[in-house]
């Protein structure tokens, strides 16, 4: 059985003009008892591995340790095998192939018995003909059932285009040497944070989408199968390379000691310091006056009176502050980074870096805006306070010309000129009271409108927009009262005339079961009924117009409300730090990767290589190398390349959320409501970001945390 091996080399080793042999470190991950991936991490000169050599157990053990849980779990970070580059030991290897295949085909039943000769007789290689200092660690480093050999054959350019192509002479897999494989060698570039990583899909796939239609039989079979490859495992190891190499380096070369660091160095670390003491007590001193201010709104919220005012005049600028406060709360939290394995992989860190600067890049965006319109605001308040009064005084006139209007015969109706006298007055009524009132309102608002933009200077545009709705929910207060009273009578106007038609046909409705009975009816019911439903049937259409006219007003400042309400939400949820890096640096964001092929070349002296080129494959296809019936054994030679997600893809599953209880269903709902007379839910305040839960730790503990998330950054 042929055994298929897939390389996994960096990019910048290609360019490695080193003439010493070189150890392979990185990770072996097996799916299948057919099928190997190699990936390697990057190379380590044999000399310098083998000058620590008494402690190279401990230093791949340290940097086994510093890789994610689930990597560790899935293959663990050891050396992979030797690259020789020297010409005369790649001669000598060759000459000592054969006579390695013959040894290990000897001894094929103890390697696979795992008994003491499997040790000696695997070491007994040319390929472990090692320095004596690393040999005496050789236990740990060597003792693995999976060892490669690579080689490079001259420095001069290949088949397919690329300088210093590593190729596999013979692998030990599981004790037994292996000289019958294809090889797939795909080149990667290494990931770094900042630059670039690799990830098979976008942040927002891993929803599952709800649905009610069961999978095919097939589509559950296939999920039972075994996998070809583990590319979530490859991707992982792939993306902490970067953070292998560092982690490796950082054990083999020691630290200098304080008296050899320069000037500059100390001088940033005693700055940090400072900077990080002083704006941590500036932060807890804040930190205990929110809390106070919490507490005491907790304690005042018990009574009937604070929770009714605030639920119906503050409701949703009491939201938003909310919302601020935690923003302004939660910084060192976000900021803290305590799970350091996590940052051992590129992809986690640049999610955690996302995560992290959302808040504070919200919080920017929302002064700056706060500033601009503040600013404006503050520097024309007498003609945006006169725009106001006028357009308050106008609405008004409105108002009245309106009740009278209905009051006639619109629009050529008919109605009851009793019941149209009665509403028409009581409306008339409340408009003209609340007309006085806005007299006396007249005075302040322009103080109203200076506190607006000081507000939204020093707070943000969001905290002064949502006080504005409140504002108009209490300028327009007199207008929701109307409309509640009449739907009331509107409403409950239907429900007889509803009841009294189904007393003449001869049903009930069944509350318990939900559906129309049949019931028998006296005929005194019957005249009872015919007397109501005639009188109730000839005022609808006056109730009717008055309804109308008031829903109409009451929707459209529904309306203007919850239009401010979701540029509330947008400026929130826009993730303004990924569209800047997106504009910036696109490869931050790959979703998907595919394999470009570069070509193909076989080992074999029977049949001339072939080039494959211009070729493409998408990520989800089969990685297997097919094979091409040499002799020996056949290379392909790929590039690995991410696809990448457009601003769009970016940006829309943050608007979900806004828009998350806006549907069909719900329109048709609210419009069915309103044709029945049932009142429009309020929306003030549901559209909102949810607000993160207060925090309540001690006020040393959030020093302790702001201080050390400060100190992290400066190391």
């Amino acid at each position: 059985m042929r055994r298929h091996c897939r390389l996994w080399w960096p990019m910048q080793l290609l360019s490695n003009e080193e003439s010493s042999s070189s150890i392979l470190l990185g990770w072996f991950v097996t799916c299948s008892p057919s099928s190997l991936d190699i990936i390697v991490a990057f190379t380590c000169s044999e000399v310098l591995l083998s000058s620590y050599s008494p402690g190279i157990e401990g230093i791949i053990h340290g940097t086994c340790g510093s890789m994610p849980s689930v990597l560790e779990d899935k293959s663990k970070f050891s050396v992979l095998g030797l690259c020789v580059t020297d010409p005369t030991t790649s001669n000598g290897l060759m000459n000592g192939a054969e006579d390695d295949k013959k040894k290990f085909s000897e001894f094929g039943n103890a390697l696979q018995e795992g008994d003491t000769d499997r040790k000696n007789n695997s070491r007994s290689c040319c390929c472990f003909q090692l320095d004596g200092s690393l040999r005496k660690s050789s236990q740990y480093v060597l003792g693995r059932s999976n060892w490669v050999l690579l080689m490079f054959d001259s420095p001069e350019q290949t088949d397919v285009g690329i300088h210093r192509l590593p190729k596999l002479h013979h692998i030990h897999w599981n004790g037994l040497t292996v000289s019958q494989y294809d090889v797939h060698v795909i080149i990667y570039e290494t990931p770094s944070y900042g630059a670039h990583h690799f990830s098979l899909c976008h942040p927002g796939s891993n929803e599952k989408a709800k649905t009610s239609i069961k999978n095919p039989k097939w589509v559950d079979e296939l999920h039972k199968k075994q996998q070809f490859i583990e590319l979530d495992t490859i991707t992982l190891a792939i993306n902490c390379t970067a953070a292998a190499k560092r982690i490796f380096e950082t054990h083999l070369v020691p630290r200098r000691s304080l008296s050899q660091l320069s000037i500059f160095p100390m001088l940033y670390v005693v700055t940090g310091h400072l900077f990080s003491k002083f704006w941590a007590s500036i932060s807890t001193m804040l930190y205990i006056v929110l809390q106070f201010f919490q507490t005491h709104f907790n304690y005042e919220s018990e009574s009937w009176v604070y929770g009714t005012s605030t639920n119906v005049f503050i409701k949703t600028a009491w939201i938003n502050m909310r919302i601020r406060c935690c923003q302004i709360l939660y910084w060192p939290i976000f900021l803290w980074e305590n799970d350091l394995r996590s940052q051992s992989c590129v992809e986690y860190v640049e999610k955690a870096a996302m995560h992290r600067h959302s808040m504070w890049s919200t919080l920017v965006v929302d002064v700056l805006l706060g500033n601009l319109v503040g600013w404006a605001l503050l520097y024309h308040a007498e003609s945006v306070c006169l725009s106001v009064l006028n357009f308050m005084h106008g609405f008004s006139t409105f108002l009245r010309s309106g009740c009278v209007w209905l009051m006639g015969n619109p629009a050529g109706f008919k109605l009851n000129a009793e019941l149209a006298g009665v509403l028409g007055m009581a409306s008339l009524n409340a408009v003209q009271i609340w007309s006085t009132l806005w007299i006396f309102v007249g005075y302040i608002f322009n103080y109203i409108i200076q506190g607006l933009s000081v507000l939204g200077i020093l707070c943000g545009f969001t905290v002064p927009a949502a006080l504005v709705i409140d504002m108009i929910a209490l300028a327009t207060l007199h207008i929701s009262a109307l409309h509640w009273f009449i739907s009331l009578v509107y409403s409950s106007q239907i429900q007889a005339l509803a009841a009294l038609w189904r007393l003449f046909r001869g049903r009930k409705w069944n509350p318990l079961r939900q559906r129309l009975d049949s019931f028998d009816y006296t005929v005194k019911q019957h005249i009872v009924g015919s007397l109501l439903f005639t009188p109730l049937l000839l005022l609808l259409p006056t109730t009717s117009v008055f309804y109308i006219f008031f829903s109409i007003m009451d929707t459209t400042i529904n309306l203007v409300c919850l239009l401010i309400e979701v540029t509330i939400s947008v400026i929130h949820v826009t993730p303004y730090t990924k569209i800047f890096l997106w504009l910036v640096r696109p490869r931050r964001f790959p979703s998907g990767i595919w394999l470009e092929i570069i070509g193909c070349q076989s080992n074999s002296t029977a049949s001339p290589s072939t080039d494959i080129t211009d070729e493409m494959t998408s990520y989800k296809e089969s990685l297997h190398v097919k094979d091409f019936n040499r002799e020996k054994s056949s290379n392909l030679v790929s590039a690995l390349h991410s696809n990448y997600l457009s601003l769009g893809k970016i940006i829309s599953p943050h608007y979900k959320h806004v828009f998350l209880g806006v549907s069909g269903s719900t329109i048709s709902t609210v419009a069915h409501g309103i044709l029945i007379g049932q009142r429009m839910p309020s929306m003030r305040g549901t559209l909102l970001p949810s607000p993160m839960p207060w925090t309540s730790m001690h006020y040393k503990e959030y020093w302790r945390v702001c201080h050390d998330s400060l100190i992290a950054c400066f190391r």
